[in-house]
């Protein structure tokens, strides 16, 4: 599969490719490492905290000339559903909305080596639960392999390699430049595809960078 996957549970804008007291805090360790005991998962350490620029999305972008536009605020008409057939994600007022009982999507083109921007919020209304991966979870998988991680990660603490910006499971973020929910995040991602050989060995590793609201999260991860 070397198509772009969108997972569910956010919306999407535009997409182009190219110190607490200490009672308080002994409260809070607590419940973090009840937490853990049933997610799992690398906790520390938490990556430093950076306000990224505010300028935010509150325009369409313009695209370089040579981009291939995959949504543009009207249809999916370059998407389907991983599952067949038409991609049947909400878009309403310029934003496509993923809705999570229709499956996840994917790009109809193929795409190897690519640079990626994409446009995603999470709601305000967003529902907190026990496990910290369900607020607002989601991604994007390049060649329907390599999920970067999209989440709530605002004041919001998860396992390190599965919050917003990981490449999930694989590689933390080197900060937290997450936007409040309901403000527009950014990922930039440039992405080189693996090689092999005819026996399917590896050649090259793949390779990815990823910016964050314009701050580096991911530098050539390998």
């Amino acid at each position: 599969m070397n198509n772009l996957i969108i997972s569910f549970s956010l919306s999407i804008f535009c997409l182009t490719i190219f110190s607490f007291p200490v009672i308080a805090q002994k409260s809070n360790t607590a419940i973090r490492k009840s937490i853990q005991e049933v997610e799992g998962g690398v906790w520390e350490p938490q990556p430093a905290i950076v306000t990224p620029s505010r300028d935010g999305c509150k325009e369409p972008i313009v695209a370089p000339s040579d981009a291939e536009i995959l949504f543009d605020g009207s249809d999916l008409s370059q998407w389907e559903s991983v599952n067949g057939g038409e991609a049947r994600w909400p878009v309403a007022d310029g934003v496509f909305t993923a809705d999570k009982k229709l499956g996840n999507i994917r790009t109809k083109k193929i795409y190897r080596d690519f640079q990626l921007h994409i446009e995603w919020r999470i709601p305000l209304d967003v529902q907190d639960g026990t496990h910290s991966q369900h607020r607002g979870n989601s991604g994007v998988f390049l060649q329907g392999k390599y999920e970067i991680q999209i989440l709530d990660s605002y004041r919001h603490a998860t396992y390190i390699d599965g919050q917003a910006g990981s490449i999930y499971k694989q590689s933390p973020p080197l900060v937290n430049a997450m936007n409040p929910p309901g403000e527009w995040n950014s990922y930039d991602v440039i992405y080189k595809a693996p090689t092999f050989t005819d026996e399917g060995e590896f050649i090259t590793y793949p390779v990815v960078t990823v910016f964050h609201n314009g701050v580096l999260i991911q530098n050539h991860f390998t």
